[in-house]
Order: C-alpha cells, then sequence, then structure tokens
C-alpha cells in the first residue's frame, strides 16, 4: 500500500511521462464512445469539445515552450489549436496523440527551469509541466464520465492535483478574487483523510485574513473521507460530497461553502 512519503510534489520528469500517459488513459476513454454526448461535469462541452479543449490546451502550452514566450501567445497563433480537420473520432485520436508528443518533446528540450510566460509569478516551464499535468488528469475524470467508463489515478498524481489545487486557489485569494477571499474566518477547518493511502491527509485551516494547509490528522470542523482518487473527484467537484463513495462527517455546509468558492478563474 501506497505511503504519504512517497505521494508528493511530482518531479519534472513524471509530470512528463504523466502528461503521455493521462493523454493516452484519455484517448482510451473516447475509443468507442459517442463524441457527441454531453459531459455531465462540463455542461457546455460535448465529449469531442472536451477533447479539443484539453488536445488545444497541450498546443497552446507547447508553443509558449517551444518558442520560449515571454507573453503569453494567442490561441490564433498556436498551429493546430482548433482541432483535427476530418469530424473522423481516428483524426481526433491522433490529433491528441502528436499534440501531447509535440508539447511533451518541448518540454524535455526545455528542462524545468528555462523561463518563459506563465499565469503565476513562477515564470518556469516546471509550472507547465505540472499544470497540463492536472489538466489533462480532470479532463479524463470528465470524459470518465461522459463515456460511463471507469476513473482512476495513481496516488502519486492524485495527492499532488490536490496541493496543485491549493496552491491555485491561495494564488487566487492573494489576488483578491471575490469568491476566493470569503475562504477566511477563524476557528473552522477543513479536514481530507484518504483511506487508502496511510498519511494522506490534509488540514485546511481558516484564518482572520486568508486559508492555509498542512499534512495533519486532526479534528476538524467537517472532515471528507474517501479513497485518494474520490478525495481528488470531489475536491475538483468532478464527485458530489452526497456520494455514497465518500464520508462526510461534521459541517457539511462548510465543505460546500468552500466546494463553492474555490472554482478555477
Amino acid at each position: 500500500m501506497t505511503s504519504l512519503s512517497s505521494v508528493s510534489s511530482l518531479s519534472y520528469d513524471r509530470c512528463c511521462d504523466e502528461i503521455l500517459a493521462q493523454t493516452d488513459a484519455l484517448r482510451a476513454a473516447l475509443d468507442g464512445a459517442d463524441l457527441g454526448a454531453t459531459v455531465p461535469s462540463c455542461p457546455d462541452w460535448t465529449l469531442r469539445e472536451l477533447a479539443v479543449h484539453v488536445g488545444g490546451a497541450h498546443r497552446w502550452v507547447g508553443e509558449i515552450v517551444r518558442t520560449r514566450a515571454a507573453e503569453e501567445v494567442p490561441e490564433d497563433k498556436v498551429p493546430g489549436f482548433e482541432g483535427p480537420d476530418s469530424e473522423d473520432p481516428a483524426a481526433l485520436d491522433a490529433w491528441l496523440a502528436e499534440g501531447a508528443a509535440a508539447t511533451v518533446a518541448a518540454l524535455r528540450e526545455a528542462g524545468p527551469d528555462a523561463e518563459v510566460w506563465t499565469w503565476v509569478r513562477e515564470r518556469r516551464t516546471a509550472f507547465w509541466a505540472r499544470r497540463m499535468t492536472h489538466e489533462t488528469a480532470v479532463h479524463r475524470a470528465d470524459a470518465a464520465l461522459a463515456a460511463r467508463a471507469p476513473y482512476e489515478v495513481d496516488a502519486e498524481v492524485a495527492a499532488d492535483t490536490i496541493e496543485e489545487w491549493l496552491g491555485i486557489v491561495a494564488l487566487a485569494q492573494e489576488e483578491g478574487d471575490p469568491e476566493a477571499a470569503e475562504l477566511r474566518g477563524g476557528g473552522r477547518s477543513l479536514h481530507l483523510h484518504a483511506t487508502d493511502v496511510p498519511g494522506a491527509e490534509w488540514l485546511i485551516e481558516f484564518g482572520e485574513d486568508r486559508f492555509t494547509w498542512r499534512h495533519a490528522h486532526e479534528k476538524a470542523t467537517v472532515a471528507l473521507r474517501g479513497t485518494l482518487t474520490d478525495l481528488m473527484l470531489v475536491f475538483n467537484r468532478r464527485l458530489e460530497p452526497t456520494d455514497p463513495r465518500v464520508e462526510v462527517l461534521g459541517d457539511v455546509a462548510l465543505l460546500d461553502f468552500w466546494l463553492d468558492r474555490s472554482s478555477f478563474g
């Protein structure tokens, strides 16, 4: 059984490997699925549109890294961003595979410390390797939901998805996002407890001005218990906290409060 000692931030090389592995798993979920089906967790998209979003993001990041862009690259300047010319599912599959491979090749050629534009203070290629790992892993969950396919993610990836998300929400709070700004107020806390990975626990504490988090096993205002994959899915709003696969103990309203105010963008 995996323990917390091996559940830590992913290395740059591991992220590059995971972008390819998660893309391959996404392609497998799409194989034979109805690409016109609505994605339950992203209802504005069909399954095909979800796939094009992921592949477009890969290409956009690949262009930023390949050109060592110092400013944001417009989407219309990214070759192939809009998806394959053909509606054939085989063309979409090939387009996804080619885009991920090209982006990973650019990341590996650049190394983790090349200076490039990002939307955070960390202006390094390492940011994009990690971001695309989790972008692909979470959207693979969306595809699995739409295709009614099983979904599981490796413990190290799931744990790092949670921690990257905590960092994104903390950044949003720091930059004055009005919803993230509400994630404060002393004396309240949220505990995440993975039931299948010893030591995989997070305590999120609401301070007077901001929230902080740490690894701890302590009593909290509300606790969310489940497998590490399911904790990650709830945390990313891909699984409802009312689902029988997870258990919520304590102040359910506080968990809902967190989920409502920790949205991307």
